[in-house]
């Protein structure tokens, strides 16, 4: 399956080479057009209105810098934190946005303040490990998604603190799970009731708060971009690629890639190293993983899956999920 539409096709039949100039070498623009911010979003606003901020700003400074460029066409952001949540927003700007789905494939971190409803039982840190598995939900009424019960795994939970009726927990799990329905249910559970109170999320993979970036941070630095110092944009604006170092990698020639700008796969000549995780599984157990094809000098180049023998002197090698030329 290809994303490359008949749009991308006739931008490149001007002759100009589709593949970017390596991560490091970029100018300010060109990162602007093409890279992440690990940004920490701010209790108050949602979700979608400080991607629109983001937008904006970042839009108003290639105006400034480069007039007669594109604007970004818009932001992505690494799933919906509610108004008053806060925390790691991984936010991808301009064609950056067509891996927004690499946020699925990783997990998530939250530190979360679980509000009892009475006096813990003696066995809470007990009642509270139960639920380090694989755990049945369904969607809250207000959710954007299906009210379907599925399943999400939460790899660990551990509770960090426990003062009279408030209990502090440290919970990483799989990418879509809902924090305040997981305090809902431990609270039944321990036979007390409870709620979620504060919840902030620590990490996005391949993000965590180790770094982040304020929205102050990233006007700033935009602003610095425009005086001619882009010293603070590169350490906040970053590329691309960095959104992509959780998944398995395929190198592959900068010819094969250019084959790729057009919509066709990656096929076995063109393939330099293939990361073991990037292989299929030869149990024949589940769907290979999502990876990353990059070039040599480290330029993004798709999504997609390998579905052939990286070895082969002939054939598909990997499928395509996602063009990002």
């Amino acid at each position: 399956m290809t994303d490359a539409s008949d749009a991308d096709a006739d931008e490149r039949a001007d002759g100009e080479d589709p593949l970017r100039a390596p991560p490091e070498e970029r100018s300010v623009s060109e990162l602007l057009r093409f890279g992440v911010v690990n940004l920490d979003k701010p209790a108050g606003p949602s979700s979608h209105q400080v991607s629109a901020w983001v937008r904006d700003a970042v839009d108003e400074t290639l105006a400034a810098l480069d007039p007669e460029g594109p604007p970004t066409g818009g932001v992505a952001h690494s799933g919906t934190l509610d108004p008053k949540v806060t925390g790691c927003l991984p936010t991808l700007t301009g064609d950056a946005t067509r891996m927004a789905q690499v946020f699925l494939e990783g997990t998530k971190e939250y530190v979360a303040v679980l509000e009892l409803h009475g006096s813990p039982p003696a066995d809470f840190r007990d009642v509270v490990a139960e639920f380090e598995s694989e755990i049945y939900q369904k969607p809250p009424r207000k959710s954007a998604v299906s009210r379907r019960l599925r399943t999400r795994t939460v790899h660990d939970l551990d509770v960090l603190a426990v003062d009279d009726r408030k209990a502090l927990l440290r919970v990483r799990c799989e990418s879509g799970t809902y924090v305040r329905k997981l305090c809902h249910d431990i609270g039944l559970a321990a036979g007390v009731g409870a709620h979620m109170g504060h919840l902030r999320r620590t990490a996005t993979d391949p993000f965590d708060d180790r770094d982040l970036r304020t929205l102050q941070d990233l006007v700033d630095a935009l602003a610095w971009a425009e005086d001619g110092d882009d010293a603070l944009l590169r350490e906040v604006v970053r590329p691309a690629e960095d959104a992509l170092t959780h998944l398995p990698a395929v190198r592959i020639a900068p010819s094969a890639a250019r084959n790729v700008a057009t919509g066709a796969p990656v096929y076995a000549p063109g393939v330099i190293d293939v990361d073991d995780a990037a292989r299929p599984d030869r149990t024949g157990d589940g769907d290979p993983p999502l990876i990353a094809c990059f070039t040599p000098d480290g330029t993004a180049v798709c999504l997609g899956r390998v579905v052939g023998d990286p070895d082969a002197d002939s054939g598909v090698v990997v499928d395509l999920e996602r063009v990002l030329l």
